[in-house]
């Protein structure tokens, strides 16, 4: 019983030793690279077959149709989504086209094609519920699907490792 009463207030003075220590540093190293390791990994499971674009967009291709959408790097740094502009079903797009954009509390962002093809759905639930993109940004959040025109292109985007790399040097 001693023993328990003792690691509790240890535990609990560390604790607040630790939330002092926090409020004491900059913003900028509030955003560790250990904060940017474990967000990075919470995504393994979740996009093991995706392809990430520089802008930070993803795609996962089943058979000729690719699902959009933006990574978790992304929402994270755009802040809560309040509206999504989405383009038209049908809309013919080549690789880097700016197919639409994102609006949240801190920033609106464009929305870059990784892939060229033509639109052939949208998430429609985002009209009503934009915040999908920031609880569920790899399933229910998934922005469009389309067609792929030119399967090559796919050779151009990071895995997850690279992109991992590519986040991890952005942010030194």
């Amino acid at each position: 019983m001693a023993t328990c009463v003792m690691l509790r207030c240890l535990s609990s003075n560390f604790t607040s030793a630790l939330l002092y220590r926090l409020t004491q540093l900059p913003p900028s190293r509030l955003v560790s690279r250990a904060y940017l390791l474990r967000t990075l990994s919470t995504t393994t499971r979740l996009s093991s077959a995706l392809k990430f674009t520089d802008k930070h967009e993803w795609i996962r291709v089943e058979g000729e149709v690719g699902t959009v959408g933006i990574s978790k790097f992304a929402q994270e740094a755009l802040g809560d989504v309040v509206y999504c502009g989405l383009p038209e079903v049908g809309t013919q797009l080549a690789q880097t086209d700016e197919f639409g954009a994102l609006e949240s509390v801190k920033a609106a962002s464009e929305l870059y094609s990784p892939l060229t093809g033509e639109v052939t759905e949208v998430n429609t639930l985002l009209a009503d519920n934009p915040g999908l993109v920031n609880k569920s940004c790899y399933k229910d959040g998934w922005l469009m699907k389309m067609t792929i025109a030119n399967p090559k292109e796919m050779d151009a985007l990071m895995d997850e490792k690279a992109y991992e790399r590519y986040i991890r040097s952005i942010e030194d």
